[in-house]
């Protein structure tokens, strides 16, 4: 069976290089980093009195890892905003917390070397856990400043209308 039925001469899988972040419609600035997408599911072991001596396996509870988002340092403050919606240093007693819209959906995309969307992922109910506004500073370091957020989620699913496209050779335009 052919990996890629659309283009089926097409052997190499997808690179993890170009993807978008989407958020309340609009694309996200910047994001360099995207954590792997990653759920498991527990075990749930059992055995009556009268098996033999093996235990019976069925899919218990299923939890969905955290994924971080990283970005360079800009004057765009979306990370820093949704952060303080979870947590507000010095916002007042009774507004600490922004318990209406602290959450949102996520899609997160990924694209050929062609620049044509692949695939997407939807990602629900995310919410900043952890934000780091700086990294560490050095002044000997030849490094870009990285600021990240761990967004904790409660599940996601592959966006299936997105249908693999017709790739265009280097002298075709795309369809």
């Amino acid at each position: 069976m052919a990996q890629f039925s659309v283009n089926p001469l097409r052997f190499d899988p997808y690179k993890s290089f170009k993807f978008r972040v989407k958020w309340e419609g609009r694309y996200v600035a910047g994001v360099s980093k995207v954590g792997a997408l990653k759920r498991t599911t527990d075990p749930v072991t059992y055995r009556e009195g009268g098996d033999p001596s093996s235990d019976r396996k069925s899919p218990g509870r299923t939890k969905y890892d955290a994924i971080t988002l990283e970005r360079g340092i800009t004057h765009d403050t979306e990370f820093e905003k949704w952060a303080n919606k979870v947590w507000n240093y010095g916002s007042g007693l009774g507004s600490e917390v922004s318990l209406k819209d602290f959450r949102k959906d996520i899609i997160i995309e990924v694209y050929n070397e062609a620049g044509q969307k692949v695939l997407a992922y939807k990602v629900f109910r995310c919410w900043v856990s952890e934000y780091q506004a700086l990294p560490a500073l050095d002044a000997s370091a030849n490094a870009v400043a990285i600021e990240t957020i761990k967004l904790e989620n409660e599940g996601w699913e592959r966006d299936y209308e997105v249908k693999e496209p017709t790739e265009p050779s280097y002298n075709e335009p795309p369809t």
